[in-house]
This record gives C-alpha cells, structure tokens and sequence, in this order.
C-alpha cells in the first residue's frame, strides 16, 4: 500500500480493530484507462460484483477473498477512490455464471463472457496451464462503504 493509500485507509478506519484483510487495487487488467472507467462504475454503483479464477490464487499462493473484507479500490495513478467491503462470496464454475450476475460486474453478459476468455486464457497460459468454460470462479460481490472526493 503506498502513503496515499495508507493515510485514506487509516482516516477511513478509525475503530481499534482492524479488518484482517485490506488490499489496495486497480481493477481491469489490459489497459490502463480500464482501471479509471472500472473505478468510475464502482463508485456510480454500476459495477458491484468481481470475478477471478480459483487456480490463479492457488498458483500466486493467495487467500482467498472473504465477507467482510475490504478493499481500497485504486485509479490508473495508483490514488485511491473508493473502498469498497465484500458482502458475498461464491466458487463456482464459469459456465454457471448467470446474466444477472455478469451484469453486475460488466454490464452485459457478452462483454463479461469475452473479456474474461480472453484475461484468463492470457493469465493462465503465463503458468502453462490452459482456460476452460468450466473452470471454477471465486465471484465476490461487494459494496461501497466510502469514496476520496
């Protein structure tokens, strides 16, 4: 976490435990205007709900997310804009995701369906392992509890 986040992190935090899990983030992964328009909907409640497949935490050695934990969700400049707290959490496999679902991470299933092909198959070849439609899913839906005007 860099100062800038830290500090909005501790200004926002201001009860004697912490959450025991805090990351700071950019979504989106291919450009980095992405991680701007990413924010944006998070921040207008457009985007509520985010995805990444189960093998990558297992082959980067990364706990799983959980309910309550929080995330600092960062600009293209690596500023904070928002924190947003994990309300629910799903494994599944990726041919189950429903539209509704899709929806609430990228608006249209389509879109959700393509780009995460695409990011997946290009994350999971980096480990020599190959994308499956069947593949499980960790889908976290969140909410957002702040935004750094």
């Amino acid at each position: 976490m860099n100062e800038q986040t830290l500090k909005y992190w501790n200004e926002f935090w201001q009860e004697e435990v912490a959450p025991k899990n805090v990351i700071a983030e950019q979504f989106g992964w291919d450009y980095t205007p992405l991680a701007d328009e990413l924010a944006e909907q998070i921040i207008e409640g457009k985007k509520i709900a985010t995805c990444s497949a189960h093998l990558l935490y297992e082959l980067e050695n990364e706990p799983l997310p959980e309910v309550d934990d929080y995330t600092i969700v960062l600009n293209s400049k690596d500023a904070p804009v928002a924190i947003i707290r994990n309300t629910k959490i799903q494994i599944m496999p990726m041919n189950e995701v429903t539209e509704e679902m899709a929806i609430a991470e990228a608006g249209s299933y389509d879109y959700w369906w393509d780009g995460h092909v695409k990011f997946f198959t290009t994350e999971l070849a980096e480990y020599g392992k190959a994308f499956s439609e069947d593949m499980l899913l960790v889908w976290t839906c969140f909410e957002v509890v702040d935004v750094n005007l």
